[in-house]
């Protein structure tokens, strides 16, 4: 009878392994199935359209924002630019990533050697675009400025289709979406009638910036400008310090782009515009000029974790 019943449960046992072996062997089936699934993407571009009917192993990354928002979805690159890297994604510095040349001038013969299967760059490297597409699709994400906001999400989106990181950027996308809503709120309670002004300071040089210019993340979040006529343009419109004084802004936001480019701190900004004129504006006397981090502004626009840090930048000139 005891050899019966042994017999029995042994059965059992036996049973429920071989059962559980084949759940555990076809559940992996269909994950490594799921893995294999790739949904062919044709992206348009003015630059030229590309399709992307695999995931990309290889991947060369020109632009720090893509490089920043491939970081954060844990995208691993071959090859990146490694000139005024910003302090945060300083990891690229090893050796392991191959160096691609700078932002404005690609190394071909580097990178044709990498044999990427897809190249990512923005404006800087957009007159190379021709070239560089003949070595793997090249996808471009500079953005938007008129429409910050919308371009930041379309090429976040976009990065996270073509690296299947569909979800993962859905959310951090969402989070910014919100935390833009909440700085936007703030904006109209406590500066609606306020006037602001953007400037690049290089050098002793000073350059405004006016909305939907390449920081206007400032106007998106609801800061309205001092000077509605300044060019959105690239490099700005060069102004003195007696255009500061007459137009008297409530805020001024600035960029060091000296610092950008290796100069540690902001003292060179500080210098050249903390003098008698500009500390008649109401912007000096109330507190508000604000350095943003040029890492962030000047050099990595338009990622994830720079449109984070930008926004609270942003929303700190509030308190």
């Amino acid at each position: 009878m005891k050899k019966t019943i042994i017999a029995i449960l042994s059965a059992v046992l036996i049973g429920s392994f071989t059962a559980g072996c084949a759940a555990n062997t076809n559940k992996d089936a269909v994950n490594n199935q799921s893995s294999k699934e790739y949904k062919t993407l044709n992206i348009k571009q003015d630059l030229g359209d590309i399709t992307i009917s695999k995931r990309p192993e290889k991947v060369v990354v020109f632009d720090y924002g893509a490089l920043d928002t491939l970081q954060v979805l844990n995208v691993e690159p071959v090859g990146v630019v490694k000139d005024n890297l910003p302090e945060y994604l300083s990891k690229y510095k090893d050796n392991k990533y191959k160096a691609i040349g700078g932002l404005k001038e690609p190394n071909f013969e580097v990178i044709s050697e990498l044999q990427p299967d897809l190249i990512i760059i923005s404006a800087r490297q957009s007159d190379h675009y021709k070239e560089l597409s003949k070595i793997a699709p090249t996808l471009y994400v500079g953005l938007d400025t008129k429409k910050y906001l919308d371009s930041f999400k379309s090429n976040t989106t976009t990065l996270a289709q073509i690296f299947q990181k569909e979800e993962e950027g859905k959310k951090k996308i969402e989070a910014i979406e919100t935390r833009v809503k909440e700085v936007q709120e703030e904006v109209n309670k406590k500066a609606k009638d306020k006037k602001s002004l953007i400037m690049l300071a290089n050098d002793g040089n000073i350059s405004a910036y006016g909305p939907g210019s390449r920081f206007a993340l400032v106007d998106t979040l609801g800061f309205k400008a001092v000077d509605e006529k300044v060019e959105a343009s690239t490099h700005g419109q060069k102004i003195g310090y007696e255009y500061i004084k007459e137009k008297n802004p409530d805020y001024i936001f600035i960029i060091d782009r000296s610092a950008a480019l290796g100069t540690k701190g902001t003292s060179s900004a500080k210098q050249s515009l903390e003098n008698d004129l500009v500390k008649s504006t109401n912007a000096y006397k109330e507190g508000k000029m604000v350095y943003l981090d040029p890492s962030y502004w000047y050099l990595s626009g338009g990622g994830i974790k720079s449109m984070e840090v930008m926004i609270e930048e942003v929303a700190k000139a509030l308190k």
